[in-house]
């Protein structure tokens, strides 16, 4: 079976933003949404899945289910994996790589083995070379194997979408823009407002924030797994891009960092990505951050936990030292903090709100701590 009109679309995300990124789907207006697991479904055409990539930045990845067919045993998978219409999916002489997730409740529990016959059936079939790895390959194939039925999905985005294509320089433990934006949006953040990053690292939250104020298209800046499907339509894709609307903003940014070079990298960030001039970025310890002029907004801060980088011990300082700010300095802002220690968070002093749902972030769970007005 091959979806041709309307099919199931996933919008991957880090388990525990899935909340945050349904809310933007709305809003968007993709149709029957809903969450699951790592992300959101909808439904919709390739158009659909063509916006989701340009426009959404919450989603990491985009994946297509192009079809499925049923499956006991490897010798059925090759013959059906050999009937499949590829040509509908693919086009000439792409390097392809298939990934396959099953488990012992599927007759093929074998992922390895499935993989082998699935290329294979691709190579000799569809005359595709298959990519050593899943990082040289123009497209991948995501293969699940749920209760004997082989369910077929392609990655139309290629490089995960947080790469905006802007972000050439980073220092140490980046947040992915992705992530950057569903802890804004959770934040109630909608750019009518400054924010402020006084450990802003290579600028993400910042930046983030300053296109979001601009309506700046997402993906505007790169290129897609889906412009080498058989499905891609140049000049419909085009039209999206052009049909955008962004606006102007008179909000300012600021980032800070004890580090001088990541101030460096922030700066270009910011340029590369054509809002430099919304942004301020400035090499200050957090004890000496001072309130900017004008109207209040919100902080946003991905400190360093200790898992990632130091030691917990020697951070307690840190963390106090930016909670003593923050209530001296802000009144009338909103705080935002994501840390994987509560310990840590409690070390600021600062009136937290209840957390949710932990979140997945480099090995570990974190959380976001918000405040409400100081």
């Amino acid at each position: 079976m091959l979806y041709t009109s309307e099919f199931e679309i996933l919008l991957t995300t880090p388990p525990g933003l899935e909340e945050w990124l349904l809310d933007e789907v709305k809003a968007a207006g993709f149709k029957r949404a809903k969450i699951i697991q790592g992300g959101v479904t909808v439904w919709g055409g390739w158009i659909d899945v063509w916006r989701a990539n340009l426009t959404l930045r919450g989603a990491s990845k985009v994946l297509v289910r192009v079809g499925e067919f049923r499956a006991f045993h490897l010798a059925q998978l090759d013959k059906r994996a050999r009937k499949f219409p590829w040509g509908d999916v693919l086009t000439k002489g792409l390097k392809v790589k298939v990934e396959v997730v099953t488990n012992k409740r599927n007759k093929i529990y074998h992922a390895g083995a499935a993989v082998e016959r699935i290329e294979r059936a691709i190579s000799e079939e569809f005359d595709a070379t298959i990519a050593e790895s899943m990082d040289v390959a123009d497209i991948v194939i995501k293969t699940r194997i749920v209760s004997n039925n082989v369910l077929l999905s392609v990655d139309s985005s290629g490089d995960g979408l947080h790469k905006r294509g802007h972000k050439q320089a980073m220092g140490k433990a980046p947040m992915r823009e992705t992530m950057a934006a569903m802890f804004l949006r959770a934040c109630d953040y909608d750019g009518h407002e400054p924010v402020l990053d006084p450990m802003c690292g290579s600028g993400t939250f910042v930046i983030e924030a300053a296109e979001i104020a601009r309506n700046l298209m997402a993906g505007r800046g790169r290129t897609f797994a889906f412009q080498k499907l058989a499905s891609y339509d140049e000049g419909k894709v085009q039209k999206i891009r052009d049909e955008w609307q962004t606006r102007e903003s008179t909000q300012h940014f600021y980032g800070s960092d004890r580090n001088v070079n990541v101030i460096g990298f922030s700066n270009a960030n910011a340029k590369r990505a054509g809002i430099g001039g919304m942004c301020s970025f400035a090499p200050t310890p957090v004890s000496e951050i001072k309130r900017p002029e004008g109207p209040a907004g919100l902080v946003m801060v991905n400190p360093p936990y200790g898992a990632r980088i130091g030691k917990k011990r020697d951070l307690v300082a840190l963390y106090t030292a930016f909670g003593t700010v923050m209530r001296e300095r802000f009144q009338g802002w909103r705080i935002g903090m994501v840390t994987s220690d509560r310990n840590l968070a409690q070390a600021t002093n600062l009136p937290w709100l209840p957390t949710g749902k932990p979140i997945a972030h480099g090995g570990l769970r974190v959380h976001l701590f918000q405040t409400g007005v100081l």
